[in-house]
């Protein structure tokens, strides 16, 4: 049996060698071929492409997966699957399989409640506040009084929500088909979007990047959040897809106070290119596109559990829908 592995990523998360380590130790006597190759360039599939049965991959060169006529499933690496939907060339008879283990969930929602909790607290502001040496002894509201909305009620957004709410925030969810999370209003699909909107006051968003969702982010949907809150005005929190984000907008709503603050972890260029806007914003956090920066250990041991179980014969989990995109 043999694996091939394409890896396209920065940071040191993405390096090949490591991860080729990592399958060599937990898949012993399976033949594992990065490509392109890690020590020399390659323009083209591997040398008898055919043989491979299995990929584990993170945006792959187009066309790379077609001639490797022999694949019987796709493992993409990271959370996201946009980039790899995106691909004309993708076989559409393989079963993509997206990740999904406890320890990405639990790095979101780290995020999350941090980046919730910052503007909460207004630690930007007391971050301006001790650069001058001020005293900024401000009275803090509770959690109860900042509504919350979790846009994208999947596995990692459900625990976003739930942990929130343990923390005293009000918090609600929206999706676009009906979901239902213990504790917590849930509004779903275009009809309940405008009262969602209408009381949030700091909007998570954990989309999936498809057709339907693609600049989502814009002036349309900031223009409809909650301005009656204590924040004194909408902020969101992008931890999703870049490409759900019209960045335009996003700078032109944070300079005229549609929008108040922005958390953004994810863009439509990345890395973010040096001179953006976004890098020197007074009211814009950037990080890196590492809030869910999953530990690679814990996704080898997912992807080799995966294909253990699909030799024997059973059934793949969390396999992409092609139609709904994720």
């Amino acid at each position: 049996m043999s694996l091939l592995l394409s890896i396209n990523g920065a940071g040191d998360n993405w390096a090949v060698e490591p991860w080729l380590e990592r399958f060599s130790q937990r898949l012993p006597g399976v033949e594992l071929v990065s490509w392109p190759a890690v020590r020399f360039a390659a323009d083209g599939p591997p040398p008898d492409a055919g043989r491979f049965r299995y990929a584990a991959v993170w945006k792959p060169p187009q066309g790379l997966l077609r001639a490797c006529s022999g694949i019987e499933v796709i493992f993409n690496l990271g959370a996201g699957v946009d980039a790899l939907m995106a691909d004309p060339t993708l076989p559409a008879d393989v079963p993509v399989v997206r990740v999904v283990t406890d320890d990405l969930t639990s790095r979101m929602t780290e995020y999350v409640v941090m980046h919730v909790l910052m503007h909460h607290r207004r630690q930007r502001l007391l971050d301006a506040a001790q650069a001058r040496e001020e005293w900024f002894a401000k009275d803090q509201w509770a959690a109860r009084e900042l509504r919350v909305g979790v846009m994208g009620l999947g596995e990692i957004g459900r625990d976003s929500a739930e942990v929130l709410a343990r923390l005293g925030f009000n918090v609600a969810g929206w999706s676009r088909s009906p979901r239902e999370v213990p504790g917590i209003r849930c509004y779903s699909g275009s009809d309940g979007l405008a009262a969602f909107l209408a009381r949030t006051d700091v909007l998570v968003v954990l989309l999936p990047l498809t057709h339907d969702t693609g600049h989502i982010l814009a002036r349309p949907l900031f223009e409809r959040l909650a301005r009656d809150g204590r924040l004194g005005g909408p902020v969101i929190i992008n931890a999703g897809r870049g490409g759900l984000q019209n960045e335009a907008d996003i700078l032109a709503c944070l300079d005229d106070g549609t929008l108040t603050a922005a958390t953004l972890d994810v863009f439509e260029v990345e890395p973010l290119p040096p001179g953006h806007p976004f890098w020197h914003h007074p009211k814009v956090t950037v990080s890196p596109h590492n809030a869910a920066d999953s530990d690679p250990d814990a996704i080898s041991d997912y992807v080799t559990a995966q294909i253990r179980a699909h030799k024997q014969g059973q059934p793949l989990a969390n396999v992409v829908d092609r139609v709904r995109g994720y």
